[in-house]
């Protein structure tokens, strides 16, 4: 999910003699990142199938109290997950944008993100929403009424977990106008500006003070926001199942580049790595009396104190897990095997295609009547090596891995 999936790298600047950018250095801990961010998703989707949220292409909801506990997991990874993949993602994009221009870069985006998109949507799609077809037909039916599959898949469209990439490309081209704009202005009237590099900085570290800061002021524009978009909105044009995270995946995303430009990453300390997963630890122990007392949808916005201690620790969970996994990475997983590289290799396609494969084993599983929780650890046992085989299988496929 960065700037080329699978293939995270850097630019570390221009040589003396040619003035053309180096090689680019393997950044391998956040390769390894990516890899289990990737496992996450295919395991959070998994919870999902099994808990209480029908926010999913097959589901089987809980009838004993393990599924709380699924849910509980859901609810962690949901507050940090997917704005890591937007910074990651983030961080990336400057790097991309400098070594090919507005209009390659805005190619590239199409093809790396938006053939991928289409391909979830007119392929994947019609194969993991059928259940959902069967049930809304038969229901029609009883009425004497007919719904064709054309009808129903075009009312129901939606991205899917691909609305990850749809938001991504949408923030690419923002970021895209904006270094544009700023590259003419720089360049003067009746230049392009496209050739134009932002100049070498040396790292510059990232101060307590600016990470307390922007931790309230998420918490704060996540609050403001859910006046209007409470959790549990839905904007079923864009298909995004979680509009009301969107200050994260922005903000984060901002965070990412910035971190580019100013090398945060490289000089985070081991302090503050320590401190990061410190205060996400005792922040969700200050936060469970407020989750266990909540009344029916008073944490989902709309104003009231619990939706601001909710914000409050979404934010300060995330930017402490965020720091937290970030110098553990760096300083303890720098480095790839033959296994961790075929994995990250495959991770995008992973995302692409572990819908059908959740869905798959959904239905194949159907029979076996048991806990949620062992049914979701048995499931996640066969899922994750089975998700990682099909993206093999799919990036075989002719030109596929110029894609993905």
């Amino acid at each position: 999910m960065t700037h080329d999936p699978g293939r995270p790298a850097v630019t570390v600047g221009p040589e003396p003699a040619t003035g053309r950018p180096k090689p680019a250095a393997r950044l391998f801990y956040i390769d390894n990142l990516r890899i289990v961010l990737t496992a996450l998703v295919v395991l959070h989707h998994t919870a999902v199938t099994y808990g209480h949220i029908p926010a999913w292409y097959y589901t089987e909801p809980a009838k004993d109290g393990s599924g709380l506990a699924l849910d509980a997991f859901v609810m962690f990874n949901q507050a940090f997950f997917m704005g890591f993949f937007f910074m990651i993602a983030g961080y990336f994009t400057p790097s991309s944008y400098g070594r090919k221009g507005t209009r390659p870069f805005l190619r590239d985006r199409l093809k790396r993100l938006g053939i991928p998109l289409l391909a979830f949507i007119l392929l994947i799609r019609p194969l993991v929403n059928f259940s959902g077809y069967t049930a809304l037909r038969a229901q029609l039916a009883e009425q004497g009424r007919d719904l064709p599959y054309w009808l129903y898949y075009g009312l129901s469209w939606d991205a899917g977990p691909m609305w990850f990439v749809e938001v991504l490309l949408v923030f690419s081209l923002v970021y895209a106008l904006v270094r544009h704009r700023r590259a003419r202005g720089l360049a003067g009237p009746g230049s392009e500006g496209a050739g134009v590099r932002a100049p070498e900085r040396a790292p510059r570290p990232l101060r307590p003070f600016a990470i307390v800061t922007f931790t309230l002021g998420l918490a704060l524009a996540t609050y403001l926001w859910r006046f209007v978009v409470p959790n549990g909105s839905y904007l079923p044009v864009l298909g995004l199942p979680t509009p009301s995270y969107l200050p994260q995946y922005a903000s984060f995303f901002v965070i990412g580049v910035l971190a580019h430009r100013h090398g945060w990453p490289q000089t985070l300390s081991r302090v503050a790595g320590r401190v990061g997963f410190a205060v996400a630890t005792v922040a969700t122990l200050a936060y469970l009396p407020v989750v266990v007392t909540a009344g029916n949808g008073v944490l989902d916005g709309r104003g009231s104190w619990q939706s601001l201690a909710g914000a409050a620790w979404e934010s300060t969970f995330a930017v402490g897990v965020v720091l937290g996994l970030t110098v553990l990475f760096r300083e303890r997983f720098h480095r790839q095997g033959p296994v961790a590289a075929f994995l990250s290799r495959h991770a995008f396609a992973v995302y692409l295609t572990h819908a059908a494969v959740l869905v798959g084993l959904g239905y194949a599983f159907r029979w076996l009547h048991t806990l949620a929780v062992v049914k979701f650890a048995l499931v996640a046992v066969l899922a994750l090596p089975l998700c990682w085989a099909v993206a093999y299988a799919v990036r075989r496929l002719p030109r596929a891995d110029r894609v993905l």
